[in-house]
């Protein structure tokens, strides 16, 4: 600590430029990947209510699926940065073949249940039959895509723990364009095409997944000479590190399921009070995702970085990075509760929404702002400083305990039981990130997740 405090305005620059370095690459691909929801949200809401909320109910499915793949790389990043800070490349790539051969298989399995069983999945989040059909055509087409996320998430976040932040933003931003020019000419029939609505919105994400694994297959073969693609890594069998994968990976995995269907659970409890209020849920999740584009690419630095530092067995500085990210993490979610009360206003402008689902909107944004601040603070200290030292089950128990037993629970029977007013229903929904802070403030601050956890 006394050579970090000497060298402290070298540092500063140091640790900012690195800061600078990782987040500013992966806050882009964040605003591309609420781009590409946006741009759904937006042609859908001109098409109508009802396409809205079907395709951003069915959208559910993939948001399950995209935080299992998200939980099991998060968790392979915990082994993977830190050996990046041993330089043991070898490693990594085994680890990478491991998370394959799970994501692969769940995106099959989420497929299958797309494709030929939409309408029980849509069962789930609504019983309005016009919302169901919507998200039925969209399902069937779009189920396809699962399997190809399941490659290019996989591989671009893993390689983002080697300081390969770049080429994620290249893949999201060209696929970003994509979709916009495809969903475009298939939601509209533009160019000669069908006007296929909600249909169309999906036959373009496929496309727009499709060009992505082609990108990623060049870059793996040729351009990435650090870390490499190995098909015998999918069936790896190395007994200690699948343990200490499955040690840290698992809870992770579990975290970000529990978490995932906690928020499909949000969505299913909005989807049976109303069109109005799911339109409503609808956008606000958007604009959520448009304010954390930062503070979440501040919770993936925070695990890069300390990761690496812990590998290289910096313990102290690992600790002086924590207090920092902390500390721009608060930040952060001030900033993104600001951008939420500003762009309020602007949402009825672009929008064709009810009279009600403009007053839900109106007090779901309100509301979202305070939720903003809490999650910026709690992503950055259970995503970031805990899992980069390995302390993993903590968020497990912290998100399952907080969200299932407190805001789902108190949400669920304020709606069906005692029949509260939609705003306070949000309220409850949104409480979580609040209860959470102090919970995730004392496990940080007692330091219990810095390990070592190479071999």
């Amino acid at each position: 600590m006394t050579f970090i405090k000497k060298n402290m305005s070298i540092e500063d620059r140091r640790f900012y430029k690195d800061v600078f370095r990782l987040v500013m690459p992966m806050a882009v691909q964040n605003l591309i990947n609420v781009g590409v929801t946006s741009t759904d949200v937006i042609m859908l809401g001109r098409v109508g209510e009802n396409a809205l909320s079907g395709v951003s109910l069915a959208n559910q499915v993939y948001f399950i699926l995209s935080l299992l793949f998200f939980g099991l790389t998060s968790g392979a990043c915990v082994l993977t940065a830190q050996y990046w800070g041993k330089k043991d490349t070898r490693t990594i790539e085994k680890v990478m073949g491991m998370s394959f051969r799970i994501s692969i298989i769940a995106g099959i399995v989420f497929a299958v249940g797309a494709i030929f069983f939409p309408r029980y999945l849509m069962l789930i989040f609504t019983s309005d039959p016009a919302i169901i059909a919507e998200g039925v055509s969209y399902l069937k087409i779009v189920g396809f895509s699962y399997i190809l996320s399941a490659f290019t998430n996989v591989y671009l976040n893993i390689i983002r723990s080697i300081e390969r932040v770049v080429i994620a933003t290249v893949v999201y931003g060209v696929s970003l364009c994509a979709n916009i020019i495809l969903n475009s000419i298939f939601i509209f029939g533009l160019l000669g095409c069908p006007a296929m609505g909600s249909a169309g919105a999906a036959l373009g994400t496929l496309l727009s997944r499709a060009i992505e694994v082609i990108i990623v297959v060049y870059y793996a073969q040729k351009k990435n000479d650090v870390v490499k693609i190995h098909i015998r890594d999918f069936f790896v069998r190395d007994k200690a590190l699948g343990r200490d994968f499955f040690t840290y990976a698992f809870p992770v995995l579990l975290n970000e399921f529990a978490w995932g269907a906690g928020m499909a659970a949000i969505s299913a409890i909005v989807g049976h009070l109303g069109s109005a209020a799911v339109a409503a849920h609808s956008v606000t999740q958007v604009c959520r995702q448009l304010s954390m584009v930062i503070g979440f690419g501040i919770s993936s630095a925070t695990a890069i970085m300390i990761g690496k530092a812990i590998g290289e067995k910096k313990e102290d500085l690992a600790r002086e990075y924590g207090q920092r990210f902390v500390r721009l993490s608060i930040i952060c979610g001030i900033g993104g509760a600001v951008v939420i009360l500003a762009i309020s206003p602007l949402l009825p402008l672009f929008l064709k929404l009810t009279p009600l689902a403009k007053s839900y909107l109106s007090a779901m944004m309100v509301i979202m702002s305070y939720y903003v601040i809490g999650q910026s603070l709690n992503s950055t200290i259970v995503v970031g400083v805990l899992r980069a030292g390995g302390d993993t089950r903590f968020g497990l128990f912290l998100d399952v305990g907080v969200m299932w037993l407190c805001s789902i629970v108190g949400a669920a029977v304020g709606a069906f039981v005692i029949g509260i007013p939609m705003p306070w229903v949000y309220i409850l929904l949104c409480s979580d990130e609040v209860i959470k802070i102090p919970f995730s403030l004392w496990r940080y601050k007692s330091y219990r997740w810095l390990r070592n956890v190479t071999r």
